[in-house]
Parts: structure tokens; C-alpha cells; sequence
């Protein structure tokens, strides 16, 4: 039908077989940003929210969101996650939190939804801790960096 995977030649949506492909490590990188006020990114740089650790719920929420995955994203296959990390790089001069995932696996399948799933529920979290303080908050710019291994290569955003 298409270049599109998730359909079969009749147009109807399948999850892709991914029984005769190679077993070989995968890792996904992918990357968020969340904007706010200068005065609610100092908040939660030293600490002061009233709902604790914003990055260390943040981090575990984004843990915990690529490894339900499958549960989200319909036709997402239940992966065995090697690791997930999820990290977070506040910019001051922007007042922005680059949120980053990095998601490995060995399988027969990538984990990109795994990488881009974490970093939109890690802000999305931060969005809840502090929203009663900045309500104006905007999440953006989820997109893969890079992902590598299995057949169709290494990728890597310009």
C-alpha cells in the first residue's frame, strides 16, 4: 500500500511482525524543552516548590512513562528496557528545561516511542509540580535526536 508500516495492503491498520528481524541493541535519544518564568525556574532550581523534588519526580515519571509505553501508544510492541535515563538542563538566559531521554534495548524493535513518551511525560510532570505558580507554562520541540541499531540504521537529527 505505502511506505507506512502499520498498515496492511488492504489500508487496515496491524501491528508490525517483527518476529524474523535481528535481535541487536537499540538506543533512542530524544528531547523536549519546557518554558517558563524566570521566577518558577529559580523556584525550582533551589528547591523551594511545594511538591517536593521537581526533577527527581519528573525523572522517575519519565522512567516510569517509557516503560508503559506499549500501554499509550496502541501498536507500540512490550519492550524488555535495558535502561532509561532521563536528564534535565535548565537555561536561565531562556528560562527553558532541556528535558533529555535516552531509552537502550536489545530487541527486535527500536525505542524511539519509549525516548519521545518519557520526555513528554518528564514535562509534562514538571508541568504539574509547578503549575500552581506558572500556569502559563509551554511544552515543545519533542523530537528523536538519534536512534541506533536494527536494519534501518543510524539517525541522527541535523
Amino acid at each position: 500500500m505505502s511506505e507506512l508500516t502499520h498498515f496492511d495492503e488492504k489500508g487496515q491498520v496491524i501491528m508490525v511482525d517483527v518476529g524474523a528481524k535481528q535481535v541487536t541493541q537499540r538506543v533512542a535519544v530524544a528531547r523536549a524543552k519546557i518554558y517558563m518564568k524566570p521566577e518558577t525556574l529559580e523556584l525550582v532550581l533551589r528547591g523551594a516548590t511545594k511538591k517536593g523534588d521537581v526533577f527527581g519526580v519528573a525523572r522517575l515519571a519519565g522512567i516510569m512513562a517509557a516503560k508503559k509505553t506499549p500501554e499509550l501508544i496502541p501498536l507500540a510492541h512490550l519492550l524488555p528496557l535495558d535502561s532509561v535515563t532521563v536528564d534535565f538542563f535548565p537555561d536561565m538566559e531562556q528560562s527553558v528545561i532541556h528535558v533529555e531521554a535516552r531509552v537502550k534495548v536489545t530487541a527486535k524493535t527500536g525505542v524511539e516511542m519509549e525516548a519521545l513518551t518519557a520526555v513528554s511525560v518528564a514535562c509534562l510532570t514538571v508541568y504539574d509540580m509547578v503549575k500552581a505558580v506558572d500556569r502559563g507554562m509551554t511544552i515543545s520541540d519533542i523530537k528523536l535526536m538519534e536512534k541506533s541499531g536494527g536494519r534501518s540504521g543510524h539517525f541522527v537529527r541535523d
